[in-house]
């Protein structure tokens, strides 16, 4: 008989897992353990192991979505995370487009950025826009830089340089002195992250990713550990927020690919479900019991973005997010799911979410994430 395959998904209030082997299909579910994902994930392997009376090396496969980078930006929940960018910018990313997207609003809430301004840091030097050499990289500013760090207590780093994406030879330099300095600290850049011209998103990208990346690359390791412990020799894919796969090394290099991971899947389900039926155009609605999302299936295929906003401050307002720069299933996700926490605000209003039992209270917001539409 064939191989089984496994999967697992680890929502903001569940850990789903499902099982096929030769045309048999078993499933379990259970509550989601924050504080060490991989406990509930490696609970639920062993309960659905037994329900099918099968051993480790009866896998061939194991594939993992996941919103914990999601959430933790949601919550805003990651690393203590410094930026360095080229001087005189270090407030582009607060600027953002500098304009307003609620134009009549007085009281107009931005939101603000995941790196407050006294953690983001100024470098000398430049690129033009066809990668030559304007002002050389100052290596001593930046081996200057590395004693600031160690004193502010980050975590993580994300360096983003203008025109990067074109040439990002000073970013590498930057992140091989660092390294050789501060050789525990975990490094994004931007050309890596997000090689894509317009700075704002790109260097949002790569600090959403350095957000994240120390708590799944610690995640994700234990995981990988655990699983080879326990006698699971099969590859681990990461499903992407494009309906993709990653390998494991990947995934903790580049989390921020992850974000939507779990939700893609829900899509990537419904479209094959519509081409079963032969449905052309379907509205799916994926219901968790932190966030609901809907997804657009259109001609059996979910759409695309390559432009997507996370933790959205007003109701379906384009640029009331942090904007991403990544490839991802195009879908609206509000932070009200079946076990969303009811509560009565200052105001005396009935408002839902984004809190769940068992999560840490986040701060208010309507639109937990969205695809910016085209």
């Amino acid at each position: 008989m064939a191989k089984a395959r496994l999967a697992v998904d680890i929502g903001g209030t569940f850990t789903d897992l499902a099982l096929e082997r030769g045309g048999r299909q078993f499933s379990s579910k259970l509550l989601t353990t924050p504080r060490a994902p991989e406990e509930g994930v490696l609970t639920g392997i062993e309960r659905i192991m037994q329900l099918a009376e099968l051993a480790p090396a009866d896998i061939a496969l194991i594939i993992h979505g996941t919103t914990l980078a999601t959430n933790a930006i949601i919550e805003r929940k990651g690393a203590r995370t410094a930026l360095i960018v080229t001087e005189g910018f270090r407030d582009s990313i607060e600027m953002a487009y500098e304009n307003r997207f609620e134009q009549y609003d007085i009281f107009m809430d931005k939101p603000a950025p995941l790196v407050p301004r006294d953690l983001r840091f100024g470098v000398p030097e430049r690129l033009d826009a066809q990668g030559n050499v304007l002002i050389p990289l100052d290596e001593e500013a930046v081996r200057a830089l590395a004693a600031t760090l160690e004193r502010a207590g980050i975590e993580s780093v994300a360096i983003g340089y203008m025109h990067a994406y074109r040439d990002g030879r000073h970013e590498r330099r930057t992140r091989d002195i660092l390294a050789g300095l501060l050789p525990h600290l975990p490094i994004s850049l931007s050309s890596e992250v997000s090689p894509e011209i317009r700075e704002y998103e790109r260097w949002s990208t790569a600090v959403a990713n350095a957000y994240v990346q120390p708590a799944i690359d610690r995640y994700l390791g234990r995981l990988d550990a655990a699983l080879g412990a326990r006698g699971f020799a099969c590859p681990l894919l990461l499903m992407t927020s494009g309906g993709g796969l990653t390998v494991l090394p990947t995934a903790r290099k580049f989390p921020v690919r992850l974000v939507e991971s779990g939700q893609a899947g829900g899509a990537i389900l419904a479209a094959g479900l519509a081409r079963q039926c032969g449905l052309d155009k379907v509205l799916s609605f994926d219901m968790g019991g932190t966030t609901a999302k809907i997804c657009l299936i259109d001609g059996g295929e979910p759409q695309h973005s390559r432009a997507f906003e996370v933790a959205r401050q007003y109701r379906f307002l384009k640029g009331s997010g942090l904007p991403l720069r990544i490839p991802v299933i195009e879908m609206v996700e509000i932070g009200a799911g079946g076990g969303s926490i009811a509560r009565v605000d200052e105001l005396a209003r009935v408002t839902v979410g984004p809190e769940a039992p068992g999560r840490s209270r986040a701060p208010p917001a309507t639109i937990a994430a969205a695809s910016i539409p085209r």
